[in-house]
C-alpha cells in the first residue's frame, strides 16, 4: 500500500481486472495468477487471444508460466534489481513516454540542490542522523518559487536537479550485466523483455503489471512496488486503457478486511486510530495532528466526521464533536508480533479468533501456540476445527511432550460459522469493487 500510495496517492490497484483484456503486454511477477486468481486470469487470457504478450517472472515454473509467452526465472528476492535494470534501460536510452512524463508526473520538478543520493554517500541519502537513526528530509524537498510557493520545473529535463535526472543517476548501477549477476536472469532475456515493454508502451500501446504476495510480503516489498510504479509511470502506462498496476488480493474480501479495516491502528477508510500517545485528546487536536497540508488527505476531516455520523447517527453533532470521545484510543503497538509476546508473557487473558488461524499462519507459530496455552479462555469461530482450536491436544508441542493437555489451563470454545456461500453479505474484490452476494444454501 505505501508503494502505490506514494506513487499515485492511493494504495490500491490502479485499474480493474476487466481492463487487462485491453493490454498489449502483461507482466505477472510475484504471483501464480493462473492458479491463485483463476477468475481474474481469464482477462489475461482474453488479452492473449487479442495478441498480447504475457510475461511471467517467478523463481518457480508454475501454471502461470506454462500459459505465458515468456517465462523469466528469477532468483528469489531480487525483484528490485530486475525492475531497477528495466528503469535504467528506459532512462539511459531515453525510451520513456516524454509527453506523458512531462504532463502527468513530477519528472521535471527541481529537487533541493543540496540533495545527495546513495551513490554520493555510500548507501545513504543526505540528511541522515546516525544517532537518532532517522532522516531530516529538508534536502529532499522541491525547489519552490519564493512568491507563489509552487515547485520549480525544467520542462527540458536537462537540469541535473530535476527528478528525472536524479532517478537516472540512482538507477545507473543496474546495468544488464549487474542485473544478470544479481538476479540470475540471462542478459539476453533481460534485454528481450526490456525491448518488449518499450515496444508495448507509448501513445498507441499499453503494458500492465500484476503482482501478488510475492512482492508484498518481503521486508523490501514497499521498495519493490515503488520501483514497479516508477517504471509504469515512465512508460506512460498508468490511467490508460489496458495499462496500470494490478495488486492482486486473495479470496473473499481480503481487500475488504483491509479497507474496513481489521487492522488495530486504522479506522475504516485508512483513517488513523486515535492514539493516547499523540495529541488526539479532542477531535480538533486529532484533526490538527493528522491532517496534512497538501495532497488529497487535506480532506481527512470530512472523512472522519462522515464516519462518525454513520456510526452514531443523530447523536453525532458538532456540539459534541460528533461523538469522537466514544472512540477508543490505542496505547501502543498492538500488532501480531507484540501480541504474540504478550500471549507468551501471560499479559492477555482471553482471545477471540475468527478469519485467521494464528497457530499455523502467524510468525513464529510455535511461540503463538505456547502463548495460547497461557490464556484463561480462547474462542475460535470457524467452519472447521482449525489448528488454533485444537492446539491443546493436537500440536507439534503436544506430540513432543513440550505441552501436556492436562496441564493447559486454557478453556477453548469452538463456535461453528457459516461460509460465504451460506450467508448474504458484501465483499470487496481485488480492485475494491463492492459486491453483494446472496446466500446459496443454508448452513448445516
Amino acid at each position: 500500500m505505501p508503494g502505490l500510495g506514494t506513487s499515485f496517492g492511493r494504495g490500491g490497484a490502479t485499474t480493474f481486472l476487466g481492463d487487462l483484456a485491453n493490454a498489449d503486454c502483461i507482466v505477472i511477477e510475484g504471483s501464480d495468477m493462473a492458479e491463485c486468481h483463476p477468475v481474474a486470469f481469464r482477462f489475461v487470457m482474453q488479452a492473449k487471444e487479442r495478441g498480447a504478450t504475457i510475461v511471467h517472472v517467478d523463481p518457480r515454473f508454475t501454471r502461470t508460466s506454462a500459459l505465458a509467452d515468456i517465462y523469466v526465472p528469477i532468483r528469489a528476492g531480487t525483484d528490485i534489481a530486475w525492475l531497477g535494470g528495466l528503469i535504467h534501460y528506459v532512462l539511459e536510452n531515453e525510451l520513456y513516454f516524454k509527453e506523458y512524463v512531462l504532463a502527468y508526473t513530477n519528472a521535471a520538478f527541481l529537487v533541493h540542490p543540496d540533495f545527495q543520493d546513495t551513490e554520493d554517500l555510500d548507501g545513504l541519502f543526505s540528511g541522515y542522523d546516525p544517532e537518532a537513526r532517522r532522516y531530516d528530509t529538508t534536502t529532499w524537498q522541491y525547489q519552490t518559487d519564493p512568491e507563489t510557493g509552487a515547485p520549480l520545473q525544467d520542462p527540458t529535463l536537462q537540469d541535473p536537479h530535476c527528478v528525472l535526472n536524479i532517478l537516472k543517476k540512482h538507477f545507473r548501477r543496474y546495468t544488464p550485466e549487474k542485473v544478470a549477476e544479481i538476479t540470475g536472469i540471462p542478459e539476453e532475456l533481460f534485454l528481450k523483455v526490456a525491448r518488449l515493454l518499450v515496444e508495448n508502451s507509448g501513445p498507441e500501446r499499453t503494458t500492465a503489471f500484476c503482482y501478488g504476495m510475492g512482492w508484498t510480503q518481503h521486508t523490501v516489498g514497499v521498495q519493490t512496488i515503488r520501483a514497479g510504479s516508477i517504471l509504469q509511470l515512465l512508460l506512460g502506462n498508468i490511467g490508460r486503457p489496458g495499462g496500470g498496476i494490478m495488486a492482486m488480493r486473495g479470496h473473499t474480501s481480503i481487500q475488504g478486511s483491509t479497507d474496513i479495516p481489521t487492522l488495530y491502528h486504522l479506522l475504516p477508510g485508512y483513517l488513523s486510530m486515535p492514539d493516547a500517545r499523540k495529541r488526539h485528546a479532542t477531535l480538533q487536536e486529532y484533526l490538527a495532528t493528522e491532517t496534512p497540508a497538501t495532497g488529497w488527505w487535506v480532506h481527512k476531516p470530512k472523512y472522519l466526521i462522515s464516519l462518525l455520523k454513520a456510526w452514531y447517527g443523530d447523536a453525532a453533532t458538532a456540539e459534541n464533536d460528533f461523538c469522537y470521545d466514544l472512540l477508543p484510543k490505542i496505547t501502543g503497538n498492538h500488532s501480531t508480533l507484540p501480541m504474540t509476546v504478550a500471549l507468551r508473557d501471560g499479559r492477555i487473558r482471553g482471545m477471540i479468533v475468527f478469519g485467521q488461524n494464528p497457530a499455523v499462519s502467524s510468525h513464529n507459530a510455535r511461540l503463538v501456540r505456547q502463548g495460547l496455552a497461557n490464556l484463561d479462555w480462547l474462542v475460535v469461530r470457524d467452519f472447521f476445527e482449525t489448528e488454533t482450536a485444537s492446539f491443546w491436544y493436537n500440536s507439534p508441542e503436544v506430540r513432543r511432550g513440550k505441552l501436556r493437555p492436562e496441564e493447559i489451563k486454557t478453556e477453548v470454545f469452538f463456535l461453528p460459522a457459516a461460509s460465504i456461500t451460506e450467508k448474504d453479505g458484501s465483499v470487496t474484490n481485488t480492485y475494491r469493487l463492492l459486491q453483494w452476494h446472496d446466500k446459496a444454501v443454508d448452513p448445516p
